[in-house]
């Protein structure tokens, strides 16, 4: 069964880090586009972070750049997101993604609460 779980998120104050991972199930990573997504209360779904399927290009939403950093993990089976400098508006539920290309993603993660207070 092809499955992506994510994990780490957490009750955080403004300012903190978290690292947020997705791990793959039933299948691995290589050759795959991988994204973070974020939807917070009474908002649209945003993309947060993309990884190109060779892992070399990576993109970031305005609002986290130079924040956040997307990785992959050398078991080619998890990705990460380190997000630094945290402030109240990330606070979301965390999505990650995987499919065959940017906006092509086809396998989703059941999602990961974060949320950002003193």
């Amino acid at each position: 069964q092809v499955q992506f779980v994510e994990s780490g998120g957490a009750l955080v104050q403004p300012g903190g880090s978290l690292r947020l991972s997705c791990a793959a199930s039933g299948f691995i990573l290589d050759g795959y586009a991988i994204g973070w997504f974020r939807r917070a209360p009474g908002k649209e779904r945003e993309a947060v972070s993309c990884i190109s399927t060779s892992g070399e290009t990576e993109t970031y939403a305005n609002s986290v750049k130079g924040r956040f950093t997307i990785s992959r993990g050398n078991d080619k089976k998890t990705v990460y997101l380190q997000m630094n400098s945290l402030n109240p508006e990330d606070t979301a539920v965390y999505y990650c993604a995987a499919g065959p290309g940017y906006g092509q993603y086809t396998v989703w993660g059941q999602g990961t609460q974060v949320t950002v207070s003193s």
